[in-house]
């Protein structure tokens, strides 16, 4: 589904301009130093020109789509343009953010047809977006002032800036950004930061091959990367290394390869393959000096044949090769934007996505507040939104992407702070349909940052769980999206009443009174009924009709269930049972079972199992812990 940004339909506008005989002048984002600067002019003296006053003969494209089109202009967004370059490298990719792009290109023949508007599509808070712009753009002394192409007659780099620059309210506030955030913008993936010096990557041999080959696979898979150094100080900024690298810039990686090495058909049957990333420089220049870099002797090392596979160049043209170590060794930040394959029509790996908004909003009632901060504010973290998701493999890798409502835009108004943003994921009971009252068994979480999301890559246990994003203070508003993908459908939902519901059954039938939770913690000398003197149990807690099942344990006596369940009680005197099984093909034994009062207050005790309706013991034991309370809103 597409959105027309702020209610502007291009097929309207484009047939409307063209039965008036006019070019398109957009009243949204008009040529004037609003739509450039957000408070006042800095550069000086601005002409808005159209692209066929710049040239003779304009297009959207010559020669096709690269990422050596684009260049910096006088706007610090070399993060916006790395993430252009990576997207030029992808047609897939680029037709969806250039829609119908041979009908916008200019019609030499139909030159009436052209009326000066374009469109582009940008992924935005979990929906695409059309923005319409028409084609003025900001010139100084006859020459574009920002985004620009090698050659003077391609416009294609500028229109996409000028429309990303409409949709975040003007052009300096694309002034200093996140590669991360346009790559998520170009594709809607998922982009995950990596900071190579936290991650412990240098200097470790089994990591880097390790993350060499991660980078490939989002590579070959349709990802785009973008990488960087950090700048530790203002005056690090854009500052050249002798090298030939810059510090606090953003570089797009245009290809990751391993490179045969030798001469001739001999090289075909050694092993001897290097690990290398490519790498362009949004300026067009400035390029890395070290080992591998252009015309530099190493290539002396790889066929002529190989090298022209590779696109090998000797030009200052801002692209390089660099063995994938000494790339390690000199780079400090890295981001992968995955391509989230949900096709079920795919040899790749797919994946089922759950897509959920919400927003952290104040109330003076605590069970209404839904800005309760991170966990560190104890008494107020359970207040926050609350998601739960299912696990329903013995264990998969759950990836969860929290993004906060793009505050850029806000800018001009003095809103373009982004908030500090995470989340954690707590272990639930496996019939959780309540809210949390207390926080339960935490099983991971992101870091918090005030970046415009946040990333964590998982692997879970079967069961359910709950994930509660947070900001990282309370009382701070916002809307937020949260993604969660696993290899499973997850039924993710918004947990949102309390307690059970009062209904018109309640009076007769009765309305809970106590709560319960029980916790399976193990198993422990359980009869063998196999072969082999093990057993596969399983256990099954029930209270007044309703059950929980564990999984089945392989092949053991001594199984660590790890289970919880939640029980809303009517009947105080009833006890709660627990039932041990072995699974059969046929028909499961019966192992014993445990019989709980299940009072108000905590136990936690090692239990033997027994038959059912007397006290003789059986082999094996469960280690129970329980917690029952009188307000429902407790646990």
């Amino acid at each position: 589904m597409v959105v027309a940004y702020e209610g502007q339909y291009f097929s309207l506008l484009r047939r409307q301009c063209q039965l008036n005989g006019t070019l398109f002048e957009d009243p949204l984002f008009p040529a004037a130093d609003k739509s450039l600067f957000s408070q006042s002019n800095r550069i000086g003296p601005v002409t808005w020109k159209r692209p066929s006053e710049l040239c003779a003969d304009p297009h959207l494209f010559v020669n096709g789509i690269s990422a050596h089109d684009l260049h910096q202009g006088q706007l610090g967004n070399c993060w916006f343009v790395a993430a252009c370059s990576s997207l030029a490298s992808r047609e897939n990719l680029w037709q969806h953010v250039i829609p119908d792009w041979q009908d916008q290109e200019w019609e030499q023949e139909n030159p009436e047809a052209y009326v000066g508007i374009f469109h582009f599509r940008f992924w935005r808070f979990g929906e695409w977006t059309d923005v319409v712009i028409d084609d003025r753009l900001p010139t100084a002394n006859g020459q574009l002032i920002y985004c620009h192409s090698n050659d003077s007659s391609e416009f294609w780099s500028a229109l996409v800036e000028k429309a990303y620059a409409k949709m975040y309210g003007c052009y300096e506030v694309l002034d200093g950004g996140n590669t991360a955030d346009a790559l998520v913008d170009f594709t809607g993936g998922v982009s995950q930061p990596l900071d190579l010096i936290e991650t412990g990557v240098k200097g470790d041999k089994e990591k880097i091959n390790e993350l060499f080959e991660r980078v490939l696979k989002v590579h070959e898979r349709g990802g785009l990367i973008s990488c960087s150094i950090k700048a530790t100080s203002q005056a690090d900024m854009e500052a050249r290394l002798d090298c030939g690298l810059v510090k606090g810039h953003a570089y797009a990686v245009t290809d990751v390869r391993r490179v045969r090495l030798g001469q001739g058909l001999l090289a075909y049957f050694k092993s001897d393959k290097l690990t290398m990333i490519r790498m362009r420089n949004p300026w067009g220049q400035k390029e890395w000096k070290g080992r591998w870099s252009d015309g530099s002797a190493e290539w002396k090392k790889v066929s002529a044949s190989e090298r022209e596979k590779l696109g090998v160049t000797v030009q200052d043209d801002g692209e390089f090769w660099m063995n994938f170590d000494d790339f390690i060794a000199n780079f400090t930040d890295l981001i992968l934007c995955r391509l989230i394959n949900t096709s079920y029509l795919s040899f790749h790996k797919t994946w089922s996505e759950a897509m959920v908004r919400g927003s952290w909003l104040c109330h003076d009632d605590p069970l209404r507040n839904r800005a309760g901060g991170c966990v560190n504010n104890k008494q107020t973290f359970v207040q926050n939104p609350q998601y739960v998701f299912d696990v329903k493999k013995l264990e998969d890798e759950v990836l969860i992407c929290l993004q906060q409502e793009d505050r850029r835009a806000r800018q001009k108004e003095g809103e373009g702070e982004n908030l500090a943003i995470g989340f954690d994921i707590h272990r639930v009971e496996l019939n959780r349909k309540y809210r949390m009252h207390a926080t339960q068994q935490k099983v991971g979480g992101s870091t918090y940052i005030n970046s415009r999301s946040v990333f964590l890559r998982i692997d879970l246990k079967e069961g359910r769980y709950v994930v509660i994003p947070t900001t990282f203070d309370v009382e701070l508003e916002g809307e937020f999206l949260l993604r969660i993908f696993s290899d499973v459908h997850s039924d993710c939902k918004e947990l949102t009443a309390d307690e059970p519901p009062h209904t018109c059954w309640s009076g007769m039938c009765g309305y809970p009174s106590l709560v319960s939770q029980v916790h399976i913690l193990q198993g422990d000398g359980l009869s063998g009924h196999d072969l082999g003197g093990v057993t596969d149990p399983y256990v099954i807690i029930c209270s007044e009709g309703e059950k929980v099942r564990s999984p089945t344990h392989k092949n053991t006596n001594s199984p660590v269930f790890d289970i919880k369940g939640l029980f809303y009680r009517k009947k105080v005197n009833e006890p709660i049972t627990i039932k041990a099984y072995n699974h059969n093909i046929l028909a499961d034994s019966f192992l014993g079972q445990v019989t709980l009062a299940g009072e108000p207050g905590d136990l936690q005790e090692t239990f033997h199992l027994r038959y059912k309706g007397n006290n003789n013991d059986l082999p094996g034991t469960l280690s129970i812990a329980m917690v029952t309370s009188r307000v429902l809103t407790n646990i």
